[in-house]
């Protein structure tokens, strides 16, 4: 199983589409974690690739949940936007105490722009940066999972302007 994770889009596509024309038959499946929900869509009706999405806060689509708890790859992925959680205060505590909580083996956020991968308590904790809008320094970057023989084998990737 291999999952492209995608945050904060923003309604810009070019980068989102151009990637998907290089890699979307390398990949099984699509996770984006808002900002906009449009753009999970327009990914969702344009690749014949199933689709996951949460909410942002720059999105009122009440029929996508803000969070989302799934199982994938014989893993518990939590996903969720970020903002109410607190991340964009330098901190991922929250959203990691509410991983632990669900189970999670892995928890997925956007909301700061900005790519983030670590391990914490057991957790694989990604945000996978924004393709369009980069924030922080950062380059326009996006997130790949792997599962494969119950291993999580995460990345994260900066693409050139």
């Amino acid at each position: 199983m291999r999952i492209l994770v995608l945050s904060d889009t923003h309604r810009s596509l070019n980068k989102t589409v151009r990637l998907l024309h290089d890699i979307a038959d390398d990949i099984d499946m699509v996770i984006h974690l808002g900002d906009n929900t449009e753009d999970a869509a327009f990914i969702k009706n344009n690749y014949q690739l199933p689709v996951l999405n949460v909410a942002g806060n720059c999105d009122f689509d009440a029929s996508v949940p803000d969070d989302r708890l799934e199982q994938i790859g014989g893993k518990t992925v939590f996903m969720t936007h970020g903002h109410r959680y607190g991340v964009k205060y330098g901190s991922a505590d929250d959203l990691v105490y509410r991983a632990l909580e669900l189970g999670a083996d892995i928890c997925l956020f956007g909301h700061t722009h900005t790519p983030f991968l670590q391990v914490i308590r057991g957790i694989v904790v990604m945000n996978p940066g924004s393709l369009p809008l980069p924030r922080g320094g950062s380059k326009p970057c996006y997130g790949i999972i792997k599962i494969e023989d119950g291993e999580i084998y995460p990345a994260l990737v900066e693409i050139k302007n």
